[in-house]
């Protein structure tokens, strides 16, 4: 298994060299801009996300800025990334953090845990690139860095183990280079490393990996199935959303029920919509973004 001395320099070289120009990660990032960024982030490409992240930071550059509007703003916002309801968390976290922490991000790991709809990993992420804290982050990107070159197996686990955290742990060089170290990881994971086609000739670390050392032995776990969208509740959901963000007040249901034909599947979405927040049925039986 190789030690984090000898992938250290490797991958920080490589970073240096071929890390992306991405404004959150600019030296006068704010803290609340790297959350926000990291938020959208998740299962989101950077191209989607830049055009979003932008238009909030113009619109709502701190949490106090976010925390004065409806949540039903945050949700209009949020355009097409996806998993709305992470909107609605950014929007309760900024209020969170402007109630609470007179509107600024905290910087100790354990209170980002605190604020709504922040977990593990981006209480890791915030808490190491707005403040330099010395973190194991782990993202999807990261754990199959670490999978392919020190465990030698093609995927991690679907979920996050204890052992994938001891290892990470145990990789984090000092405090100075561990901020760098957790972003160098996540880049060489997207840009090369990638799940279905990597670039082992780019790979800065190729003749460390354990997996290619192996002879990249397939994965043997239980079947990785790509995700559905066409004709499923997620669909129609978006369909659904999408009429009530491009109203500015309520919706009659007829301007709803015309957007998806499964008059079942519609309401259930619809009904998903209203329970996970995203939406309101006033009494006259129009619909609106929550207020």
């Amino acid at each position: 298994m190789p030690e984090s001395n000898l992938l250290l320099e490797p991958v920080l070289s490589w970073y240096a060299d071929n890390a992306r120009d991405l404004p959150w990660r600019t030296e006068d990032a704010s803290p609340w801009s790297i959350l926000v960024s990291e938020i959208m982030l998740q299962q989101t490409p950077v191209v989607r996300v830049l055009p979003i992240w932008t238009e909030w930071m113009e619109r709502w550059p701190t949490p106090a800025a976010l925390a004065k509007e409806p949540p039903g703003e945050a949700v209009r916002h949020w355009g097409r990334l996806g998993y709305p309801r992470r909107a609605l968390n950014l929007h309760a976290c900024a209020r969170a953090i402007t109630d609470e922490h007179d509107g600024e991000v905290p910087s100790d790991h354990a209170t980002l845990l605190t604020l709504p709809g922040i977990g593990e990993y981006t209480a890791a992420a915030v808490a190491s690139f707005a403040f330099r804290g010395r973190h194991a982050v782990l993202d999807t990107n990261v754990r199959r860095v670490l999978a392919r070159a020190v465990t030698g197996e093609e995927y991690p686990p679907k979920a996050t183990t204890p052992a994938e955290r001891k290892l990470a742990a145990s990789l984090l060089p000092g405090e100075a280079d561990a901020p760098v170290w957790a972003v160098a990881v996540m880049e060489l994971g997207a840009l090369v490393c990638t799940a279905r086609a990597p670039r082992c000739a780019d790979c800065p670390i190729v003749g460390l990996c354990a997996w290619r050392l192996a002879g990249k032995p397939p994965y043997e776990g239980p079947a990785r199935k790509g995700q559905t969208y066409a004709g499923t509740d997620r669909q129609c959901r978006g369909r659904l959303l999408a009429v009530l963000r491009q109203a500015h007040g309520p919706v009659p249901k007829d301007a709803l029920d015309v957007v998806w034909d499964d008059a079942l599947q519609r309401e259930r979405a619809l009904d998903g919509l209203v329970a996970d927040g995203l939406a309101e049925v006033l009494d006259d039986g129009t619909y609106q973004l929550p207020a």
